[in-house]
């Protein structure tokens, strides 16, 4: 059985510590021999890793063999308790804290039963069981709406639907990390699956929203780089409410392609003087 508790140090902290959180979350606790605090904290610690399961690990760092560690991570006093998952601190704490605060600590680091579920809903879609997983995904909204994970995963399940409204109403309800603003975006731009061609001779004899509907359907087939050229001469009419409908469509776009897609450099650059 693999001890739930570890001496660490400078040679194989990246190994021992980093690369391990992206398992489970990993505890350093930075102590030193003299440190009467710590010889109180340290105990509390290992009883908490004993009873962890597994579910963590607990590192000890002796600060006076490794200070670069210590100044590298900001230690100002001892005992400090720095938590790492996915290869980032993500938590920390000074002081030899009473016990049910340590604890409470470490429960804050551990997934809830709802990412338990979520984990469940991820391995029946991986087994090819959508319907399984979708059941799965709603149920942990309905318990929390705003669980990001469980959330993403539904809203893509109902983008391969062709779902958008659907998709976007679950994607509202999260917080706007950038991974929530890219599907939100490609939920907007996307099922616009209607014939280029027709469209692109509508627009040549029609008028700006003719247009915005020929740029909304470059953007969903794929072409960025015609469907920002086609917006942004939309924006162009300036007193047709197409207008204000364009620069919305290509700020979805934006979010989807990245900042640093060289259409859209060219257009942001564009925009700022005017160039359109």
């Amino acid at each position: 059985m693999v001890s739930s508790v570890i001496d660490v140090n400078a040679a194989d902290f990246a190994t021992s510590v980093l690369e391990t959180s992206h398992q489970l979350p990993v505890v350093v606790d930075l102590w030193a021999e003299w440190c009467g605090p710590c010889k109180v904290l340290s105990p509390v610690l290992e009883r908490a890793a004993a009873d962890g399961g597994g579910r963590w690990l607990l590192a000890k760092l002796d600060v006076d063999a490794n200070p670069q560690l210590a100044q590298q991570f900001g230690v100002q006093g001892i005992p400090t308790v720095v938590a790492f998952k996915d290869g980032e601190e993500v938590d920390r704490f000074t002081g030899a804290l009473p016990e049910a605060q340590v604890r409470a600590f470490i429960d804050r680091l551990l997934p809830s039963e709802l990412d338990l579920a979520t984990a469940e809903g991820d391995a029946a879609l991986d087994a090819g069981d959508t319907a399984r997983a979708s059941e799965i995904y709603r149920s942990v909204l309905a318990s929390d709406p705003s669980h990001h994970d469980a959330g993403l995963s539904l809203a893509g399940l109902l983008l391969e639907d062709d779902d958008r409204e659907g998709a976007l109403e679950v994607l509202e309800r999260l917080a706007p990390t950038q991974a929530v603003k890219q599907l939100q975006a490609f939920a907007r731009l996307g099922g616009e699956s209607a014939d280029l061609a027709a469209l692109k001779e509508a627009a040549a004899s029609g008028g700006p929203s003719d247009r915005l509907a020929l740029g909304r359907a470059q953007a969903g087939a794929g072409e960025p780089e015609q469907a920002i050229a086609t917006l942004m001469g939309v924006m162009g009419e300036r007193t047709d409410p197409a207008s204000e409908e364009s620069r919305s469509t290509l700020l979805d776009l934006f979010e989807l392609l990245g900042p640093e897609h060289p259409a859209v450099k060219d257009a942001r650059r564009r925009l700022a003087n005017g160039l359109y």
